[in-house]
């Protein structure tokens, strides 16, 4: 499991701005370590947020997605107080999720 996301979550008129930052090392497979042999690929490939129990945003990534990657949406429906909760899968197995309130 990586490290905790940071996620902040704010609402404005109905619509609730959301900003993720992730840490994962979003390895590409194309690198080579100082002994000249290939890094194996290690990325996010899935992220998906919930407002509850609706699904929100979901994304699919591959290894072109830099390292700690930071993630910006928006959605209307929202309002203070409630839980949003972001999940993401990488492609070795490994998986994450956290929740913020909205402020």
């Amino acid at each position: 499991m990586g490290n905790p996301m940071r996620i902040r979550a704010t609402e404005s008129g109905g619509v609730v701005d959301v900003k993720v930052l992730m840490s994962h090392i979003m390895e590409t497979g194309q690198r080579k370590d100082s002994s000249g042999n290939v890094i194996p690929a290690h990325f996010i490939s899935n992220v998906v947020a919930k407002h509850g129990d609706k699904v929100v945003m979901s994304a699919q990534w591959g290894p072109a997605v830099s390292k700690d990657p930071f993630l910006n949406f928006k959605f209307k429906g929202g309002k203070k107080g409630d839980k949003v909760t972001v999940t993401w899968n990488d492609n070795k197995g490994d998986s994450r999720t956290d929740e913020a309130t909205v402020s």
